[in-house]
């Protein structure tokens, strides 16, 4: 299993703790692998999910350590989303 996954899985699941997570969301790091986060926390899967956000490396360990805001990061073109928009911005607020 990539020690990037497990780091980015843990970044991730203390930014949404306790977090109300009614949805699915892919969060597919070039290279690396994909992380999912539902109603029972995050893991490292690759499913199908309601919304799929994707890019590289640098761009995910800046957006869950909160250097980068996810707004400025989709603005800019680092970061893609595949799905529901709506529900992309709800997390954009939870990563926030």
């Amino acid at each position: 299993m990539s020690k990037v996954l497990e780091t980015a899985a843990a970044a991730l699941g203390a930014r949404t703790e306790g977090a109300d997570i009614d949805f699915s969301a892919k969060f597919d790091i070039d290279g690396e692998g994909c992380l999912m986060l539902d109603a029972q926390g995050v893991r490292i899967a690759d499913a199908d999910a309601d919304v799929t956000i994707s890019a590289d490396r640098d761009t995910f360990e800046a957006l869950f350590s909160g250097d980068l805001n996810p707004t400025s990061a989709f603005m800019s073109g680092r970061l893609k989303i595949d799905g529901a928009l709506p529900l992309a911005m709800r997390l954009g607020t939870v990563l926030s």
